[in-house]
This record gives C-alpha cells, sequence and structure tokens, in this order.
C-alpha cells in the first residue's frame, strides 16, 4: 500500500457536509470553542503581542517559546523533545510515518478514530487489533493487548482517554503497560488529545517512555479553529518528523503559535471552566440514559467529551442520525465512522451557543 492508498476518513466524510447543515452540534469530541473577545477576557486583557507579530515561518519543530512552554506543563525538562504541530492530526500522521516501516506489525484500538490505523496500514504495517469491548464498558482488558504482541511488534498505538467512548487506562494500568512493552522491546505511541479531560481524578499523562504524544489545544481548550497541536518524541524521531513535513507543511504559523503561547502561559484559566461544563453535561447525559433504561445504554466516560451509547433494538442507528439532523437540525456521528453501526456517538462538551454556519469553519472534530 502507499500513501495514495490511504482509506477515507469515514468521520470526516460524515461531517464534511452535514456540520455546516446542522444548528445543534452535539456529535463533537472536543469542548464549546471559545470566541477571540471571550479568550481575551479570560486572559486579563492581554495578547496586545498580536500587533508585533512578524509573518515569516516559525522553526521546523515549533518556536522556541512554546516548546518550553509546553515542555513545562507536559513533558518537564524535555523541551528539546517537544514539536508544534498543526492539531494532534499532523503530529499523528508524521509520527506513525517516521516510526513505521513496511512489514512493521502494529497494534492498533478497534473500534478507534480512524487516523489511527489508516495512518499506520498506508505506510505498510500489518494491523494487529486490541479490541475494547462493549460488555467491559469499553475499559481496556490488558491481557487481550498481550496475547497480540509478537516479536515482529513494532508499535502499539493508544489513544487514553479513548474516542469514542472516553474509557481509559488506570495508573496501574498505565505502569503495566509501560513495562508490559519494555519487555516486547517495542515502541508505544500515546494519543493524548484528551489527558486533561479527566472527571474523577488528576490529568492522564502518558507513561514517560512512549513516543507520538500528540496532543492539541482543540479538545480541552476549546480552540480547535486555531490548529495548534504538539508532540513529545525522542529528538531523533522528530528529525525523521522534520524531513517528512518539510514534503508537506514546513512550519506552523507565528499568529497562532502567540495564541498558543498566551493560552498555555494562563492555561488553568482557559481549560477549567470548560472542563467544569463538560462535567456538568456528561452528568446530564448519563441521567437521561438512566431515565431512559431499556432504551439506551450508555458506558460512563471517564475522559473526554464523548460517549458511545446502545439503543437496544436497534442494529444500525445511521438512519435516526439522518432523521435528527433532518428534523431537528442536530447532528450526531454514527458509529459506522468507527466500525460499529449499532453505536451512536454524542458530544457533550458544548454550551447553548447556536451554531452559526455562515460565522465558521468546521475544525478537525476527531
Amino acid at each position: 500500500m502507499s500513501l495514495g492508498d490511504i482509506s477515507t476518513p469515514p468521520l470526516e466524510d460524515w461531517l464534511r457536509e452535514r456540520y455546516f447543515a446542522a444548528s445543534l452540534d452535539i456529535s463533537s469530541s472536543g469542548v464549546l470553542n471559545y470566541t477571540l473577545g471571550e479568550l481575551r477576557d479570560l486572559l486579563g486583557g492581554q495578547m496586545s503581542e498580536l500587533d508585533d507579530v512578524i509573518f515569516r515561518d516559525s522553526p521546523s519543530t515549533g518556536c522556541e517559546e512554546l516548546r518550553e512552554v509546553v515542555a513545562a506543563r507536559f513533558a518537564p525538562g524535555r523541551a528539546e523533545a517537544v514539536m508544534v504541530t498543526h492539531g494532534s492530526t499532523e503530529g499523528i500522521f508524521l509520527a506513525l510515518s517516521a516510526l513505521l516501516r513496511p512489514g512493521d506489525e502494529v497494534v492498533v484500538l478497534a473500534p478507534v478514530y480512524y487516523a489511527l490505523s489508516a495512518v499506520a496500514e498506508a505506510a505498510g504495517a500489518r494491523l494487529r487489533v486490541w479490541e475494547l469491548r462493549e460488555e467491559d464498558g469499553f475499559r481496556p482488558d490488558l491481557d487481550l493487548l498481550e496475547w497480540q504482541l509478537t516479536p515482529r511488534t513494532r508499535a502499539v498505538v493508544v489513544n487514553f482517554p479513548y474516542n469514542p467512548t472516553g474509557a481509559c487506562l488506570d495508573t496501574a494500568g498505565r505502569r503495566r503497560l509501560a513495562a508490559m512493552l519494555a519487555r516486547h522491546d517495542c515502541h508505544l505511541f500515546w494519543d493524548a488529545a484528551f489527558g486533561e479531560l479527566i472527571y474523577d481524578g488528576p490529568p492522564v499523562t502518558a507513561p514517560t517512555e512512549a513516543e507520538g504524544m500528540p496532543h492539541t489545544l482543540s479538545k480541552a481548550y476549546g480552540l480547535r479553529g486555531i490548529r495548534v497541536g504538539w508532540c513529545v518524541a525522542e529528538p531523533r524521531l522528530l528529525a525523521e518528523m522534520v524531513r517528512i513535513r518539510d514534503y508537506t507543511t514546513i512550519s506552523t504559523s507565528p499568529l497562532n503559535e502567540l495564541l498558543a503561547l498566551e493560552v498555555l502561559q494562563s492555561a488553568d484559566h482557559v481549560l477549567l471552566p470548560r472542563l467544569e461544563l463538560a462535567r456538568n453535561n456528561r452528568a446530564a447525559l448519563l441521567d437521561w440514559a438512566a431515565a431512559h433504561d431499556g432504551l439506551v445504554t450508555c458506558p460512563v466516560p471517564v475522559g473526554g467529551v464523548s460517549a458511545f451509547p446502545r439503543f437496544p433494538g436497534v442494529a444500525d442507528v445511521t438512519d435516526a442520525c439522518e432523521t435528527l439532523l433532518q428534523r431537528h437540525s442536530v447532528l450526531v456521528v454514527s458509529g459506522r465512522c468507527f466500525g460499529r453501526a449499532d453505536l451512536m456517538r454524542i458530544g457533550f462538551g458544548g454550551g447553548r451557543r447556536v451554531h452559526h454556519r455562515s460565522r465558521t469553519t468546521r475544525p478537525g472534530a476527531r
């Protein structure tokens, strides 16, 4: 397989037109987006530096100031291991493309966000599936993972908290995972986009052994439109990622980097209001599911802002999703986009703000 043969992204295909036709979006895996005015107010009227931005290329791995702030929050003492990317999707693409070669075996989750498996497959890897089972509430079973590991395993690709269900490994599970992969001498690639959206404990951090670790300002911070993310990896892997980036985006925007820098310097002021909103929304969603016992079953999301409920007796929810859009202008995601047509992804990170089609562009919704 070549890159030109990469599979069509089912989630993006689903959202491409429907997003602009909906007035109420409960499809997203991110929190309510901020406006620039709201962001300025949260940051105490800062951002006067915007007038001084020079529209030149940033360094290949991002500006030094932003990399240092990212490292201080997510990888203390490792600024040299940080790369700024165009959202976490670019980080996923660059890291997996740099890490994998044809014939490598790669363990991927199922069901899962498509980029985490499709990019590995396009790189020529042979996929082995670590299934997260609905009967377990989609909680990751490390015994099932161990059965998938072989002497040919090059990498294990995970996404915790998990998209689309919000399931996660606990601290003991993360330690066991790291020890397991150390014995097999393979790489751990950890998509950590939802690591700060945790409801009953501290943020989830990937083991220090992990490579890739894409993160983004979109999911927890309500800033999808500026398309700033980052990843943490060993410098040798970053060098390979830069080589590939030189054929695609080359660098990031200095304007977007400055906005990201201002936000991360006051990260909790931006994050905590959205986390509290999502916590309240999660409670409302679970109360709704409990009140309709027998009609809907909804595993409890530990993190993230999406749930993956079942509607007993409905083998394929796609028609119901289309009806919600056509009759009520409500957008949800058919589980077909994750290989599970019997389930529906519902996002609970939003607020009461009406979606204005003419004043927004669709972010990478993931």
